[in-house]
């Protein structure tokens, strides 16, 4: 006699379930350790159940990652949302100390996030496309307000490469101290410098380009 069908909470509620201890296991044991196997362990549930609520180990990753994008945009929208509007540069520091304070607080999903990679491409269905909308989400409450204060004549430049260079300096940080090599206090006081004063800097250094002479050449220096 087959099976009856899952409800679609059933399914959504294990699902739920499955991210959340999947989450801990990928952090801290790897993408190839994990296995479906161990996830039923994990749950408490046989070896084969979680084949009823998820097509395997690939969806699992993309749902995890989903999921830590989710809370990561979370935090980043929460923080600007007690910022005020009209104070771009403020916003930029609130930003930074909530991409801080969640990568302390959510050692797990942070690693997930940016250290951990599942297979080359994922497959396609509706994680793979909440996983893409999530990680805009964040990216996009940064990118927001660099335009705004470019906007504002706080910062010079193109907004997207001071996004950028924000995003990877502060993620450096981060790294070191998951790694243990930066002291949790040391990154709580890196975490209050701001990010515009190096990107100003950078705006105003001379470029090393090549310049053009009088006569249309390029010349070196």
């Amino acid at each position: 006699m087959p099976r009856p069908a899952l409800a679609q909470e059933d399914i959504a509620a294990f699902r739920r379930r499955a991210v959340d201890a999947a989450m801990h296991l990928f952090a801290e044991q790897g993408y190839a350790a994990v296995t479906m196997r161990g996830l039923g362990a994990e749950l408490g549930v046989s070896a084969m159940t979680p084949y009823r609520y998820l097509s395997g180990k690939d969806e699992l990753f993309v749902l995890v990652r989903a999921e830590a994008f989710r809370r990561f945009a979370d935090a980043l929208e929460a923080a600007l949302a007690g910022a005020p509007a009209d104070d771009p540069v403020g916003r930029l520091f609130e930003l930074k100390r909530a991409y801080v304070a969640f990568a302390v607080a959510q050692p797990d999903a942070y690693r997930i996030m940016f250290e951990l990679r599942g297979v080359a491409d994922p497959p396609r269905g509706p994680a793979r496309d909440e996983l893409a909308a999530q990680s805009r989400r964040a990216f996009g409450c940064l990118h927001r307000c660099v335009v705004d204060a470019v906007d504002g004549g706080h910062l010079a430049g193109d907004p997207l490469t001071h996004a950028h260079l924000f995003w990877a300096s502060t993620h450096g940080l981060v790294s070191l101290f998951l790694a243990g090599q930066l002291a949790k206090e040391r990154l709580q006081v890196l975490a209050r410098e701001p990010w515009e004063l190096g990107a100003t800097a950078l705006a105003k250094r001379p470029s090393t380009r090549p310049r053009a002479s009088r006569t249309g050449k390029r010349r070196t220096r």
